[in-house]
């Protein structure tokens, strides 16, 4: 066995994509909810202790600077306009993910830098987030996030 620490990335996709592939057939559209926590270790080790602010553009900012700061993505920016955020990430390491799986008819579903967004804002804002929306053009993917109010309280 080889002392190498990473796999190669086309390996890391081929296993995302198969697994993609089969939730999509045995849940279609309904996948989406259920692969929202993708991602979510990664995101306690490298991006909870980075959020010092319970500011929203604080915690967008924080997450867009892991992201590209890791080598996720190339570029991440987003804009807020109520509770709709708009986010655009750019030469993702996922990409060739949801290219493969467009060519099997399979739109997207899911993304793994919003699911570090939706993660945060749950935990510092308490509110529920949905991915309501995942376009990929031209290398980039064009995500629309919902937020929701503060979660209902038994106090």
């Amino acid at each position: 066995m080889s002392d190498k620490k990473s796999v190669p990335q086309d390996y890391a996709n081929s296993l995302s994509y198969d697994l993609q592939k089969a939730f999509w057939d045995e849940r279609g559209k309904g996948a989406r909810f259920r692969t929202i926590t993708v991602g979510r270790e990664y995101f306690r080790d490298r991006c909870r202790s980075r959020i010092q602010s319970a500011d929203l553009d604080h915690i967008l900012a924080t997450i867009t600077e892991v992201i590209k700061g890791e080598g996720i993505a190339e570029e991440a920016e987003y804009s807020a306009e109520g509770r709709l955020l708009r986010i655009r990430v750019g030469g993702c390491i996922h990409l060739p993910v949801e290219a493969k799986l467009a060519a099997h008819g399979v739109e997207p579903f899911t993304c793994v830098p919003a699911n570090f967004i939706v993660q945060a804002i749950e935990e510092r804002l308490d509110k529920p987030v949905e991915l309501a929306e995942v376009k990929v053009e031209d290398g980039t993917c064009s995500l629309l996030l919902v937020l929701f109010d503060k979660r209902p309280s038994l106090e």
